[in-house]
Formats: C-alpha cells, sequence, structure tokens
C-alpha cells in the first residue's frame, strides 16, 4: 500500500508541476514574444521648440531633441548591426545562411512567443525554440561571447525543463503536439 502511494503523485504534486509549467510556459513565450517584437523597435527624432518656464516657445527659436521609440517594419534588424558586422567577418558563417537567419529570427520569435503563450503544439514550440536558442549560441561561440553563450545556455536549460514538464500540461491547443 506505501508503495502505490509514493508510485502515484498526490494532487498536490501535480498541481504544483501544473502550476510550475504555466509558469515557465508563459515566461518563455512573452520572452520570445518581446524579444521578436523588439527586434522592430526604433528611434525616430523629433524636434520640437525648447519651452519657457511659462510653457511658452524660447524667443531665439531654440530647439530640442526628442528621442522617442517606435516600432515597424522599416526598423527591423534579426541581427543587431554592431554584431551583424561581427558575424559577416566570420569565415565559418556563410553570408547566405547569415542573412536567412537574420530575416527569419524576429518573425521566428514572434510566432514561437505567440504559439507558446496560447498553447499551441506546445512541444513543437517548445522545440523549435530549443533549437532557435542554440542556433543563437553558435554565432555567439564563434563571435568567443562567453556571456551571452551563458546567457542562452540558461533559455535552452530553461526549454529543457518545459519539455520534461509539458506532460504537466493542462491548458493547449493540440496538447499532443
Amino acid at each position: 500500500m506505501n508503495s502505490e502511494k509514493s508510485a502515484r503523485p498526490s494532487l498536490v504534486e501535480n498541481l504544483a508541476d501544473t502550476l510550475g509549467y504555466m509558469v515557465l510556459r508563459v515566461w518563455l513565450g512573452l520572452r520570445a514574444l518581446l524579444t521578436g517584437l523588439e527586434k522592430y523597435a526604433g528611434t525616430e527624432i523629433i524636434e520640437e521648440p525648447l519651452l519657457d518656464e511659462f510653457g511658452d516657445p524660447d524667443l531665439n527659436g531654440a530647439m530640442v531633441e526628442i528621442k522617442t521609440k517606435v516600432y515597424g517594419t522599416d526598423y527591423y534588424h534579426g541581427i543587431p548591426p554592431p554584431l551583424a558586422d561581427k558575424f559577416a567577418a566570420e569565415p565559418l558563417l556563410p553570408s547566405w545562411g547569415l542573412s536567412l537567419f537574420d530575416a527569419l529570427l524576429g518573425p521566428a520569435l514572434l510566432i514561437l512567443g505567440i504559439t507558446l503563450l496560447i498553447g499551441l503544439a506546445p512541444r513543437i514550440s517548445l522545440l523549435l525554440q530549443g533549437l532557435l536558442y542554440s542556433g543563437l549560441s553558435v554565432g555567439l561561440i564563434l563571435l568567443n561571447e562567453g556571456g551571452g553563450v551563458a546567457w542562452l545556455a540558461i533559455h535552452v536549460l530553461l526549454v529543457v525543463v518545459a519539455l520534461r514538464l509539458v506532460k504537466h500540461d493542462r491548458f493547449s491547443v493540440l496538447p499532443r503536439w
């Protein structure tokens, strides 16, 4: 009788695993979604007249530059320009692969983030997210960016934990996948 109890997880353990998976799924989904969204971020500089203490424009016509963050496809950079230049100089990264990765990274992160958040085929979403982070790691390994590699390794480990806990998923579309 005792061996049966120890072999079968209790309701509390099942609930803890389910909630743990949900938190991890939400975090990984938001991380991918917001990172993908940031690939479309840019800065616009707007000039406005300098205002005096009464809120009136300066008499000398002085202007101030105000930087604002904006989003749009015109600002898209899958790979940030400083890293893209370093990757372009790397002989082990073919230029066609780099341009393909640059074009697909933002949309892939957005799609994987959304599918993970809504629970659409979570196993496939997690697998693809883990492979994406592994691919990002390759580039950083070639650039000898140890901190970035460690950061991505943590993401890969979180994906592995989520894949181990996905059997406790109770809220998804196509849960088998």
